[in-house]
């Protein structure tokens, strides 16, 4: 299947989750538990069309973030790699620190 026709039955089986939901709202009434699984219908129905949004901008209609091999959720982006440089540190940077754990270095420790 495509990432359209995969977004397409999410949006089918949605819909069917909405019928069912009013039509369990109607048998049960406006309690908690129903109003609940109403706005957890509504968040899904949002976040469903989030994806359809963010599919439709990237290139080649593919989701602009990886999916994770396992779970098939997003995975986070890879970091940023920083190049630390192997030069010393200047050694007025750390005039004024303490050692951690040990105190001052003009002091003893108890």
């Amino acid at each position: 299947m495509s990432l359209q026709d995969d977004l397409t039955a999410a949006q089918r089986s949605l819909d069917d989750l909405e019928r069912s939901v009013g039509r369990l709202e109607a048998q049960v009434g406006g309690g908690l538990d129903i109003r609940r699984v109403r706005s957890d219908t509504d968040h899904l129905r949002e976040s469903l069309q989030l994806l359809r949004d963010g599919s439709a901008d990237a290139p080649g209609g593919r989701p602009a973030y990886a999916v994770g091999a396992r779970t098939g959720r997003p995975s986070a982006p890879a970091p940023e790699m920083v190049t630390i440089p192997d030069a010393p540190y200047d050694a007025a940077l750390w005039a004024d620190a303490e050692d951690e754990g040990l105190g001052a270095r003009d002091r003893r420790a108890p």
